[in-house]
């Protein structure tokens, strides 16, 4: 920067926050310091995010004489520009005195889904913000800062909450000197996580070989570029743990044995030219032979487990099992309800019952008001059970 220009920046507000999302504002300010008056033509802003892949295919210049291949592409998820202030009508330029000046912007970001930030082995998703210095005979000056985009994923959809199991059996040796298999039984109870959770892993392992053998388990992250059908692969273990040797005619029991995610990138899975999937693999490392290896496909979201927001959806879902019997049961068009001469008898019509004595009679008889002697008998202890009721109704004796 020339002597004038003591200081060229942009600050971005809310990005310590976690970063942006779809849809979400991003506001900051472009900064200049000048030591003396500068002569400015125009300052604008651009903002750009895309995905891009570059390699080149080494195995291939190896092997012939051509000149090696490489292999590019690039997907613009955002591009933006905005002026934040020119010279006005046919000026030629505008002037910035001495002093700290600021020029704050705005723009949002696209609706649709952007593709989280990423820096991998063969290509990256970036998003940046640049300001273009413009003036008179002078080559633009240009300052960048790039910002982190996430792609929301929440662990509590119901693809994610549904357990992975599986099973996987070797049997160890050659020919004629076999000696015995060795089994391995893995599952977990979901397949979302985030990032500093505990994955809980529940495997058995059956040794009924001669060696001794060592359970593990780890996670890896697959990177996958994809450039005209072409495809570039990159591996890599971001966590692992282990347990106890298994011996010869022996058995180890894993019941929930935790193996935390580290803060890793979450999973692409909305970008036609960048993937990033994570697995779980449990396995058993056997001295002298192949491993016994068995993968757990998993995704690390955003938006954390939640076991309430779970376990309503599971209980919604059982209570519709449940009452399904229901609509089996009630009749499309209800019926009306009997008559209540269809349903007493003539002989039960015919009987005069007894009228209930009055409230005034029975006051008569007590000697005191119904209220008073109800009171008295308020907390006497319950009667003694009896088989037989002590006090009958008028229509049991007559029955």
């Amino acid at each position: 920067m020339g002597v004038k220009l003591r200081d060229f920046g942009i600050v971005l507000v809310g990005e310590e926050l976690g970063g942006y999302s779809s849809g979400d504002l991003v506001s900051g300010q472009v900064l200049l310091e000048l030591s003396e008056s500068l002569a400015v033509t125009a300052l604008r802003l651009e903002a750009r995010g895309c995905a891009r892949v570059n390699w080149i295919d080494k195995v291939a210049a190896s092997v012939s004489t051509a000149v090696p291949t490489r292999y590019r592409e690039e997907v613009v998820y955002l591009q933006h520009r905005q002026t934040l202030r020119e010279a006005p009508g046919n000026q030629g330029c505008f002037m910035l005195q001495p002093g700290k000046h600021e020029f704050p912007f705005t723009f949002q970001l696209p609706q649709g889904p952007l593709v989280t930030s990423f820096n991998g082995k063969y290509g990256s998703v970036k998003y940046w913000v640049t300001a273009i210095l413009e003036r008179l005979y002078v080559p633009n000056q240009i300052v960048k800062r790039e910002f982190c985009v996430t792609s929301q994923i929440d662990v509590n959809a119901p693809n994610f909450l549904s357990s992975v199991s599986k099973s996987e059996e070797k049997t160890i040796g050659c020919w004629f000197f076999t000696s015995g298999p060795i089994s391995l039984s893995a599952n977990i109870e979901r397949s979302g996580f985030c990032n500093g959770e505990a994955i809980p892993i529940y495997a058995e392992f059956e040794n009924c070989s001669s060696r001794l053998i060592m359970p593990k388990a780890a996670i890896f992250q697959t990177q996958t570029y994809l450039v005209n059908e072409k495809t570039k692969t990159f591996r890599q273990t971001i966590a692992n743990v282990r347990g106890n040797h298994v011996a010869s005619g022996s058995t180890e029991s894993w019941n929930g044995k935790a193996l935390k995610i580290p803060p890793v990138t979450p999973s692409i899975l909305d970008c036609s030219i960048i993937r990033v999937e994570y697995s779980l693999a449990v396995y058993v490392h056997i001295p002298g032979s192949k491993k016994l290896m068995l993968e757990l496909p998993i995704v690390i979201g955003t938006i954390p487990y939640s076991s309430f927001a779970s376990r309503t959806s599971s209980m919604c879902s059982q209570f519709s099992m449940d009452m399904s019997w229901l609509q089996l049961a009630l009749p499309e068009q209800p019926e009306a309800p009997p008559n209540y001469v269809d349903v007493v008898s003539e002989e039960d019509l015919a009987r005069q019952l007894p009228t209930l004595p009055q409230a005034d009679h029975l006051e008569h008889e007590f000697g005191s008001p119904m209220f008073a002697y109800i009171q008295e008998f308020r907390f006497q202890p319950p009667p003694i059970y009896s088989e037989v009721d002590p006090n009958p109704t008028f229509t049991e004796e007559m029955q």
